[in-house]
């Protein structure tokens, strides 16, 4: 019997779940961090990456974690420009916001992980690229790709 009596809500809460535990084993037990960090990491690659690949990104993540990916989103604004590990992570650091302090680089190492456990490996690798070479290097290739 479906929790929600949804089947599509049942499917993306568990996804969800899922996406947040694998975030909580780096970063501790807090539920609450994981959801933010997750937000934050992906609102701050949302903003930096063509609108093009960002709509790609958002058709591949949960349906809740899409609506997280778009909260405060702003159509309009320019694309983000920063070039380096330090610019990543001060626009990291303002989308986290009041939670739990929570180390930058363990952040998006974290996120990073659940994306390329969970994204197609081609999307991941689009996005990846997409991104500065110093921003790169916190992003691990796929282990398939390291051995390769």
């Amino acid at each position: 019997m479906s929790a929600t009596g949804l089947e599509v809500f049942d499917k993306t809460l568990h996804i969800t779940n899922t996406w947040l535990s694998e975030i909580m084993e780096k970063l501790g037990p807090d539920r609450q961090v994981a959801w933010h960090v997750l937000g934050a990491v992906l609102r701050t690659i949302r903003d930096r990456i063509p609108m093009e690949l960002s709509a790609h990104l958002s058709a591949e993540l949960p349906m809740l974690v899409r609506g997280l990916y778009f909260d405060q989103w702003r159509a309009a604004a320019p694309q983000e420009r920063y070039r380096t590990q330090e610019e990543f992570f001060d626009r990291l650091v303002v989308n986290l916001g009041a939670t739990r302090p929570v180390g930058a680089s363990d952040a998006a190492r974290a996120v990073f992980e659940v994306l390329n456990r969970h994204l197609d490996e081609g999307q991941a690798r689009k996005i990846r690229e997409a991104l500065p070479e110093e921003v790169r290097l916190l992003w691990p290739q796929k282990v398939m790709e390291q051995q390769g």
